[in-house]
């Protein structure tokens, strides 16, 4: 099993990247196999609405980490998406990785448990969390917690350190991410399937 982790954050090595690679380790000591894909040091371009992952099975701008990260999801298991807070939101570059990448691969990812993961001098965190969250449940997805809210505080990596209960939060967040993932994987041997959706989705206009 494998666990892909992106690392919305503009600074590889940050604060995000630090609550990350906390889980992460959790999630080898269990036996599952990670990586944490750096995604928010470029820029990327929003979603255009276009279509044409629909035909091409891929989403038709190359020039950042979207399509790789759809391929990586396609033989993962699990999914960690990480963001530091931009005036009480996710990054921006997150924010649009994240419509591209639910909107031309989000069928790899349904089904499969995914948890975010936030970081903050101070606040905000919430109201971003909520924001990554809702990618997890338009697509079917079980959705990750911990004890308290997935979150870290502090303004470089050595204080994301010193915050004992971040770090305990995201340990938690790595055990119950390889547990649901090994309940998951139990269920399967056992013959208990995705479930299947009704054949005709249904689509509701409020203005008539």
């Amino acid at each position: 099993m494998k666990v892909l982790l992106l690392n919305g954050s503009p600074r590889e090595k940050g604060c995000t990247y630090t609550a990350l690679s906390e889980a992460a380790e959790v999630l080898k000591a269990e036996g599952i196999d990670t990586e944490i894909l750096h995604v928010g040091g470029e820029a990327v371009r929003g979603c255009m609405g276009c279509g044409g992952c629909a035909r091409l099975g891929r989403c038709v701008y190359g020039d950042d980490k979207v399509n790789e990260a759809v391929e990586k999801m396609k033989e993962s298991d699990g999914l960690i998406i990480g963001s530091p807070v931009h005036y009480a939101s996710a990054s921006g570059a997150i924010t649009s990785f994240m419509d591209r990448f639910f909107y031309s691969g989000g069928a790899y990812a349904a089904h499969k448990p995914g948890a975010a993961v936030v970081s903050a001098r101070r606040a905000g965190t919430t109201a971003a969390l909520d924001q990554l969250n809702k990618y997890f449940m338009i697509n079917q997805m079980p959705v990750v917690s911990s004890q308290y809210w997935n979150m870290v505080h502090g303004s470089s990596p050595e204080d994301v350190r010193k915050d004992e209960e971040g770090m305990q939060i995201m340990r938690t967040l790595g055990h119950n991410m390889a547990w649901i993932l090994k309940c998951i994987q139990a269920g399967k041997t056992a013959g208990i399937h995705v479930p299947q959706g009704e054949s005709e989705r249904k689509r509701t206009n409020f203005i008539r």
